[in-house]
């Protein structure tokens, strides 16, 4: 049985007040705790903390940009209205298994194709591409200032002034139109029309004699 002097003991003091001001709800002010005494600390010394490393500066050659180069791959058709012309070699030209052509006869059409389609694309965006562009630019532009100057207040306007003509044919349809209709219709309705057979027995001996 180990026996403990009474230097190892550790005297704890509890005073009421911090009970006090708890149980009112007040702010519990932490004691702070005494150091242990030397036979219960470890023999192990407790390492330093390390200074926090300085970030690597960055040399002003390797600061990343945000601004895209010529050299950046850039999608040119981002909504895709140009997949159906996303055309390969195989979707134009192919063999069956049985009539063959010659190898490298295969392999020259291939080639041919493939520089005819790029030269001769190449030959025509560099004569119309800007030419076509600005034209699309300015038939946009037209549009634009057509649809913003002329439709967008035509409509406007008609949707301000259309409710107050339609109010105004309302008043002129119920007050003139349809009272004088109905008396036309009322005075029409009193006339009667019979017909006899005496009245087309002599039309029947005209059209007898005529013929």
């Amino acid at each position: 049985m180990m026996m403990i002097s009474d230097d190892c003991l550790v005297e704890c003091k509890i005073s009421d007040d911090s009970d006090e001001d708890e149980r009112a709800g007040g702010e519990h002010r932490s004691t702070p705790h005494p150091p242990p005494p030397p036979e219960f600390r470890s023999k192990a010394p407790t390492p330093a903390p390390k200074p926090p490393t300085p970030p690597a500066a960055v040399p002003p050659s390797v600061t990343p940009t945000s601004t895209p180069t010529l050299t950046t791959a850039v999608s040119r058709d981002p909504h895709g209205i140009n997949k159906h012309l996303q055309l390969d070699v195989s979707d134009i030209l192919a063999e069956p298994a049985a009539p063959r052509s010659l190898d490298k006869v295969w392999s020259y059409s291939i080639a041919a194709f493939q520089e005819a389609r790029f030269w001769t694309y190449l030959l025509l965006t560099t004569l119309l591409a800007v030419p076509m562009a600005f034209l699309c630019g300015l038939f946009l532009a037209v549009l634009a200032a057509l649809h913003v100057w002329f439709v967008v207040p035509c409509v406007q306007l008609s949707n301000t002034f259309l409710p107050c003509l339609t109010s105004v044919w309302t008043c002129a349809v119920d007050d003139v139109i349809s009272p004088l209709c109905s008396s036309l219709a009322l005075c029409c309705s009193q006339i009667a029309i019979s017909l006899s057979n005496k009245d087309w027995r002599p039309v029947k001996d005209k059209d007898a004699a005529l013929v």
